[in-house]
């Protein structure tokens, strides 16, 4: 019984560390968002909103959501 609670908290830690905001509910990430801005172009805007629920929630989240390029605004073009 106690390796059993054990393997659905695991689960359910995996789960929460490999989620985050921006990944989740932002939609799909676009090439701008992952590509990083040349030297003197303008530096990507992030979703405020995503970064603060990412740090107040699970701050991991924010890693994961910087890595995937989803915590960027999608560019205007």
């Amino acid at each position: 019984m106690r390796s059993k609670i054990l393997t659905y908290l695991f689960v359910f830690m995996l789960a929460v560390s490999l989620s985050s905001c921006a990944t989740v509910f932002g939609g799909k990430v676009s090439t701008c968002q992952k590509t990083k801005p040349a030297a003197g172009e303008p530096a990507r805007d992030v979703r405020v909103g995503a970064l603060i629920a990412d740090i107040l929630l699970f701050w991991p989240g924010a890693i994961v959501d910087f890595a995937t390029g989803a915590i960027y605004k999608p560019c205007d073009k």
